[in-house]
């Protein structure tokens, strides 16, 4: 009898004593990448997408999108590769986003726009300046989301800017873990200063309003003045100064035209307090039966490109739970409202589980038609050929997420009945 390729491949391996070797080899470094691969919820699939931040002071919402937004539309619309374009704009700023077709590297892409921009600036107004140029793409989506709001009960001892404050502490914190990449703040309300200028008190003292936002402005800056050497050692020097506090600022002296000693706080309002924001977080709770509003603030967690989101939200939870007691007070509750490592984790277990259900299925019916000698072949060759795909998948740089977790779904049935037809028809001609 003449064999095909196929039958003399096959005929080669059932006869060589290294086959075993092999599918002890498969079967080993299959376990290594089913236990290496990284786990995520969202599939690394490069959609980049490119954000141009504009400030546009003294112009209001519609103005600003036919100064600035339009323009910057037409520019960034020239771009190779650019798909999409949108503009949002709010009184003072203008953002536009440019997404670019997928496959496209985001650092060549933030490249692109900037270039195109720099090039092309002279269409926009005077005055206005270089925008901020900032790459986002899917690793900036957050796997793991920390709220922080006080316990019931404790609501009074908490405020959206002490809670702010502590959430920019636990940030600093929670970076210093590995693999740990964006991370931002949503809800609170940070400290700031603010300054009302009077009109009726700035014409009673002589002062322009220009004359009120220069001194403001010279006087938080700052530049190197040299250095002072003795001793051996070298002490940098700064002139300049730091403005911390509302009361720093209402004791700047300002320009006058009576030539009087005229400061900040004779002619405006300096506050110092919580930012005044329109959107806010609340965390409503339920205690025997009634309902309490408390506010919030959320910190949301990326993780790095390749990275285990399983890992990643595993290490920053202990990492938080280290700190309960000294960064975190007891009056605090650290609520987990998003961990995509803990359903990436369980979804990929859930999959494993249906796997081996599926081969044990086999394995059964196979033993019951055809014979147990059949059925053994079975359970080696199945498992082997599964844990020979992630092992694949790991040394590509493939992650296990939502999308690999269907194609292995939808790959079971076919590899159940290729298991099924070839084991039956090779037991029934040889």
């Amino acid at each position: 009898m003449t064999l095909g390729i196929s039958g003399a491949l096959a005929k080669r391996f059932i006869r060589s004593p290294l086959t075993p070797l092999f599918l002890i080899a498969a079967l080993l470094a299959g376990m290594i990448a089913l236990i290496s691969i990284p786990r995520e919820e969202e599939p690394q699939i490069s959609v980049p997408m490119v954000d141009i931040m504009v400030a546009a002071p003294g112009l209001r919402a519609p103005d600003a999108i036919e100064l600035v937004g339009k323009p910057l539309e037409t520019i960034v619309k020239s771009v190779a590769d650019v798909e999409h374009v949108y503009t949002f704009a709010d009184d003072h700023q203008v953002m536009v986003t440019a997404r670019f077709k997928v496959g496209i590297d985001p650092d060549s892409a933030a490249v692109r726009i900037h270039e195109k921009v720099r090039a092309n600036y002279d269409r926009i107004p005077a005055g206005i300046a270089e925008p901020l140029i900032q790459t986002r793409g899917i690793n900036d989506v957050p796997s793991l989301v920390l709220t922080l709001s006080p316990k019931p009960g404790a609501a009074g001892q908490w405020t959206d800017q002490a809670l702010y404050e502590l959430a920019g502490k636990l940030r600093t914190e929670v970076a210093k873990v590995d693999n740990v990449g964006l991370t931002f703040i949503v809800g609170g309300r940070p400290e700031e200063i603010r300054i009302a200028p009077d009109p009726a008190r700035l014409a009673q003292h002589g002062v322009s309003l220009g004359a009120l936002m220069d001194t403001v402005r010279q006087a938080t800056r700052a530049f190197p003045a040299g250095q002072i050497r003795g001793g051996g050692q070298a002490i940098d020097v700064t002139a300049g100064r730091s403005l911390t506090s509302s009361t720093d600022i209402g004791l700047l002296a300002l320009p006058s035209a009576s030539g009087q000693a005229v400061y900040v706080r004779d002619v405006a309002d300096v506050i110092q307090g919580p930012r005044e924001d329109q959107a806010r977080a609340w965390r409503y709770a339920s205690v025997d039966g009634v309902w309490s509003q408390a506010p919030a603030a959320s910190l949301a967690i990326s993780k790095r490109k390749g990275a285990n989101a399983v890992v990643v939200s595993q290490a920053v939870l202990a990492r938080v739970e280290a700190l309960k007691g000294s960064l975190l007070p007891d009056s605090l509750d650290v609520a987990v409202t998003r961990d995509y490592g803990a359903t990436a984790n369980e979804k990929a277990n859930e999959l494993l589980f249906h796997l081996g259900l599926a081969t044990l299925s086999i394995v059964v019916l196979i033993g019951l038609a055809i014979g147990w000698r059949e059925a053994a072949v079975t359970a080696v060759v199945t498992p082997t050929t599964i844990l020979l795909t992630l092992f694949a998948s790991n040394l590509m740089g493939y992650t296990i997420n939502r999308v690999s977790l269907f194609a292995l779904i939808f790959s079971i049935g076919i590899l159940v009945d290729d298991a099924i037809v070839m084991i039956e028809n090779i037991a029934r001609h040889w």
